[in-house]
């Protein structure tokens, strides 16, 4: 018996190469098609899930059908928070577990998650005090009235007492207005308070998954297809076959059934698509669109004094500003949307951006031009009926299901999950795994540090050591990016660019060819939009340009096998995400951008 269904995705995920030789990851899938537990979906979660399980020693394999985190964990605010604004909705369990995780994270991953001092411009004393309660009560918005200063000076109290471990973030700080003003003279001077607290952000989201994936992969035993931990990208679950999953590479459109004693669906908002294409009929998911765009505005970048403002806007929304990697973030929209449809950020949100900028710095003008990268993505959020956008739970629970076309095969459905969460979601959904498999857990991932987090140095003094100790002859301020770009995993990519000539590229200083090949080697690149997208941050700062495609896929394909046609499909496909997914026109050179 077959089922199977194809399940459409945004644009970035739906690219097929002509390539008729498959991949080694995935040959090492179907050389021994079977595992105890088979992990569908790539984000942060499921990755994180393959990490804790190949930790525990269990055989386990994980399938994307696109590339690792490009999906909802490609569309979020880089922050690692505690939801402060989750109390409102009687969610303490959740926000005590997210502030633990947090602080976890600024430990084990300082390589990547770093302390965000983040103030709230308050515009009123007593505002919200009434509405407060009913809004705990019915997850209703009942009113647009911005909360004063008395409803969030106990929400920063409460938000305080679950940081009992020591202290890796500060207290929270009140200011009066003129306090408020001195300290960020561009505020609007109609405030009457700040409050100014710390959570985290979480710079560069895409390495930060795959270092937990390497984490994952090394974890196993075995090598090849023996190996108790594989994982492989662009193969999608499309149906069932033989009571097993049936799984197609879509790089050659090969079809092989797999079969696990354990399933876990970690498809994110797309958990109900994959459960239908396994011929299951699930309404889990209700998930809601989120757009962010990023700036070039010194004059704004400048009024942030490095700070998030985070607030609520006229309408009700939670939105912020921040500066992150010499650009300004900003977001969020909370938008019901339907997950089998591509989601762009629209002229409608950027308008709302630029009034909410508006709303806190009243005299900073952003425009159009200073947009250089937009994206757009589905919260993983449960069905939630009437429920306001807003007020929908970012807790996660995990769904035994029933699919029949899978036998005896244990289906669990994962509804929800955050970043700022993913460690602790994972050892959960690990645990029940496990428990279905009749195993017990033997490792802790608690304060177990990721990847290039294990001895970062985190002083300038250590910094300077370290690159003094592992540049091997190489330049120090490339070796510098290099440790900020993978933590202490950078000692790898040394070794592969001390192994040849160091040529870096003429495009962008930054990169060298050998790092570009690395990528594909050892990181599981496989299209051109990979690299750009998510193993750098050169669409996110507006660094792309004609001439930097161009040698990126020269490297490529001499590493890949691209022909000419090939490259050439490659960088017109890279050029159409950029455009039609994230508002990008790429200039010629980067001269031009800058004209």
């Amino acid at each position: 018996m077959e089922t199977h269904q194809n399940r459409p995705q945004k644009a970035t995920r739906t690219h097929m190469s002509k390539t008729t030789q498959p991949r080694r990851t995935v040959t090492d899938l179907t050389e021994r098609p079977n595992a105890q537990v088979l992990i569908v979906g790539g984000g942060i979660n499921g990755i994180a899930t393959f990490r804790d399980l190949a930790l525990q020693g269990v055989d386990v394999a994980l399938v994307e059908r696109g590339d690792y985190a490009s999906g909802a964990s490609a569309a979020s605010s880089h922050m690692i928070h505690g939801g402060i604004r989750y109390l409102e909705n009687g969610e303490f369990r959740l926000v005590r577990e997210s502030v633990q995780e947090r602080n976890g994270l600024i430990r084990i991953a300082p390589h990547y998650v770093k302390p965000l001092q983040t103030t709230m411009p308050i515009f009123s004393t007593f505002s919200g005090i009434m509405n407060a309660p009913l809004r705990m009560l019915t997850h209703k918005q009942r009113s647009t009235k911005e909360r004063g200063a008395m409803l969030i000076k106990i929400g920063m109290t409460i938000y305080d007492s679950f940081s009992r471990d020591g202290g890796s973030v500060p207290k929270h700080v009140f200011r009066t207005k003129k306090a408020a003003l001195a300290d960020m003279p561009a505020l609007n001077k109609d405030l009457k308070y700040t409050g100014t607290y710390y959570d985290a952000s979480v710079h560069e989201p895409e390495r930060l998954a795959l270092d937990v994936l390497k984490d994952g992969l090394a974890a196993g035993t075995g090598t090849g297809s023996a190996a108790t931990a594989r994982a492989t990208n662009y193969v999608e679950a499309a149906g069932t076959r033989d009571g097993g999953v049936l799984l197609r590479d879509r790089e050659t459109g090969e079809e092989f059934a797999f079969q696990a004693d354990v399933v876990i669906n970690a498809s994110g908002p797309w958990t109900d698509l994959t459960n239908q294409a396994f011929g299951g009929e699930t309404k889990f998911m209700g998930g809601t669109k989120g757009s962010h765009i990023v700036v070039h505005n010194d004059e704004l970048l400048e009024a942030t004094k490095g700070r998030e403002l985070f607030f609520e806007n006229d309408d009700g929304r939670i939105v912020l500003i921040y500066p992150l990697k010499g650009r300004v973030l900003i977001g969020t929209t909370d938008i019901d949307a339907d997950p089998s449809k591509p989601v762009v950020t629209t002229d409608e949100e950027i308008d709302y951006f630029f009034g909410l900028v508006k709303h806190v710095f009243p005299q900073i003008d952003v425009t159009r031009d200073h947009i250089v990268y937009s994206y757009s993505g589905i919260r993983p959020l449960p069905r939630h009926e009437d429920t306001a956008p807003g007020f929908v739970s970012r807790d996660y629970r995990i769904v035994d299901t029933t699919i029949p076309g899978l036998g005896k095969t244990t289906v669990l459905s994962l509804v929800g999950g955050k970043w700022t969460t993913f460690r602790a979601l994972a050892a959960h959904l690990s645990t029940e795994a496990t428990q279905k498999l009749g195993m017990a857990r033997k490792v802790d991932t608690t304060g177990m540090p990721i990847g290039g987090g294990k001895e970062f140095p985190i002083t300038d003094a250590q910094r300077a050591l370290w690159i003094k100790s592992h540049r091997d002859g190489l330049d120090a301020e490339l070796v510098e990016g290099l440790l900020q770009r993978y933590g202490t995993r950078a000692a790898e990519v040394v070794d592969v660019l001390t192994d040849g000539p160091v040529e870096p590229l003429e495009s962008d200083a930054g990169l060298t060819r050998a790092e570009v090949a690395y990528f594909a080697q050892h990181e599981h690149a496989v299209h051109l939009i990979d690299v750009v997208l998510r193993r750098t941050n050169l669409a996110f700062v507006g660094g792309v340009t004609i001439d930097l495609l161009d040698e990126l896929a020269d490297v490529l394909a001499g590493v890949l096998g691209w022909d000419a046609e090939q490259r050439a499909d490659e960088v017109q496909h890279t050029l159409d995400v950029l455009r039609e997914s994230h508002g990008v026109v790429v200039p010629l050179t980067a001269s031009a951008a800058h004209a």
